[in-house]
């Protein structure tokens, strides 16, 4: 079976090998131009408390940050993704689906979280089989207290419209602004134990490095 690694390499070789040239270019010198704009100092760091919040789940319903941390027996893992839309946002919710009864053997509590509006969010929990909670972050406002937040470019933008995909319609806003990936280990306190952030959206954290977290909380 293919690492997430992998998994994710073989997405990003599928766009370079079927996507017309002029789109996948646009796509890689986003990624490369992102890479060199995004201010990873601003990005909120362990020790800091994580800010309260009270978010709407895929079926409408209020979850907040305290709730959740009352469920856990030791912490919280808070990953925040860009979008349904996004393939490469798939294939590290599905891992992370896949490992998440470790996850709760080592008392962490999994929440996935993106500016998307509930009935998409719930097609995510549908389309990925999910068992966790998706909450939907209308606005970045919880995202842009972490420092996670950037604007798509233009360029971009015009590409993902090209492709079909309606961001004014599934993010109820017409900002362009997405969370680059990042995930979040929050313990019971509400204190931030780990933080990765990277703004090349086709890579992620390896499921086996937050269980490693989790080892340690």
């Amino acid at each position: 079976m293919a690492t997430q690694t992998e998994s994710l390499a073989g997405i990003e070789n599928h766009v370079r090998t079927n996507v017309p040239k002029n789109i996948s270019d646009i796509i890689f010198t986003a990624v490369d131009d992102l890479k060199a704009d995004f201010d990873l100092s601003k990005v909120i760091k362990p020790g800091a408390t994580f800010p309260d919040f009270t978010l709407s789940n895929a079926v409408g319903k209020d979850v907040s940050l305290a709730s959740l941390l009352a469920g856990a027996d030791k912490g919280v893992l808070i990953t925040f993704y860009r979008g349904e839309w996004c393939p490469y946002c798939n294939i590290a919710l599905s891992f992370l689906q896949k490992h998440a009864a470790e996850f709760r053997a080592k008392g962490v509590t999994v929440v996935a979280v993106s500016p998307e509006l509930p009935n998409t969010s719930l097609t995510t929990v549908e389309k990925n089989a999910l068992a966790y909670e998706v909450l939907s972050d209308k606005g970045n406002a919880v995202a842009r207290q972490l420092g996670i937040v950037w604007r798509q470019y233009d360029s971009l933008a015009e590409v993902s419209k090209a492709l079909g995909t309606d961001q004014v319609a599934r993010n109820g806003d017409n900002s362009r602004e997405l969370p680059v990936p990042a995930n979040i280990l929050v313990d019971k306190t509400g204190v931030i134990r780990n933080v990765h952030a990277d703004p090349d959206w086709s890579k992620r954290l390896e499921p086996s490095k937050m269980l490693q977290w989790a080892d340690a909380l």
